[in-house]
């Protein structure tokens, strides 16, 4: 069988889309995913999408992560099936759209390469040690670093994604430098099991645990850069409930292809 796919990026993150808008969506292979996603043996991937009709919203989204089984919200994946959804003739400027973690709103630039997408209201961040966990679509761990372009992501967020409190759930864990005018994050993905260069959900749970951190409220925008590039969070905080929250960055298509 024969699969026309897409190869989408968002600051690195890149993504196996595949239209699937005509036909609705069953007996996923969880082993083909996996396949497709391999960087040796397949396409080479993050994770892959499926779009497809819904009733209510401009389309639904089906995330999967690079080990075949279904995720949680993923930013830069929602960014990436936005500007898809324009490629298609989907949408035009702005969409509603569902996700596993429910409804969101998105707005995207002239040119269809940059995506301002909204993301869930947080109103819960609890500490583990010096340590932010909180959920932003998807679980995640924040820890300062210094040094951070030295640090040995792989190992110790592997570390911590399986130690006894995360293994049986799992946790992408977020290191953050403090650089002044931005930030500096790098992660290790559960799913993925690697670092990636970039997690959407990761930089907004890092942006507001820092807004936590150096008690700031009030209209928040940050700049953040990641291995694969530039993004951008804003969201408002009144010291208790984060809302308004956007995850703003580019998603570009790569290539597009046929397997099988």
């Amino acid at each position: 069988m024969k699969i026309n796919f897409f190869k989408y990026q968002g600051a690195g993150n890149d993504f196996i889309l595949i239209d699937h808008t005509n036909e609705q969506l069953k007996d996923i292979d969880n082993q083909l995913v996996e396949q497709l996603c391999h960087r040796r043996f397949g396409i080479g991937a993050d994770g892959l999408m499926f779009i497809t009709k819904h009733e209510d919203y401009d389309f639904e989204m089906h995330y999967f992560n690079a080990d075949g089984k279904p995720g949680s919200m993923c930013g830069n994946g929602g960014r990436c099936i936005v500007a898809f959804a324009k490629q298609l003739g989907i949408i035009d400027r702005e969409t509603n759209f569902l996700a596993v973690d429910g409804p969101h709103y998105a707005r995207i630039s002239e040119n269809g390469e940059w995506i301002d997408l909204q993301m869930i209201d947080v109103d819960t961040i609890t500490k583990d040690n010096e340590a932010y966990v909180l959920n932003t679509g998807s679980p995640h761990y924040v820890a300062l670093r210094s040094n951070l372009k030295d640090f040995d992501v792989f190992s110790e967020g592997k570390n911590i994604r399986y130690n006894s409190t995360y293994v049986e759930k799992g946790i992408n864990v977020n290191f953050v430098e403090d650089k002044g005018d931005h930030l500096f994050v790098r992660t290790y993905e559960r799913g993925v099991e690697d670092e990636t260069y970039a997690c959407g959900t990761g930089v907004t749970a890092v942006a507001m645990a820092m807004a936590k951190h150096k008690n700031q409220t009030g209209h928040i925008k940050t700049d953040i850069k990641v291995l694969g590039g530039d993004i951008k969070i804003e969201f408002d905080y009144d010291g208790k409930v984060f809302t308004n929250v956007f995850l703003c960055g580019p998603a570009k298509l790569v290539f597009e292809g046929e397997v099988g």
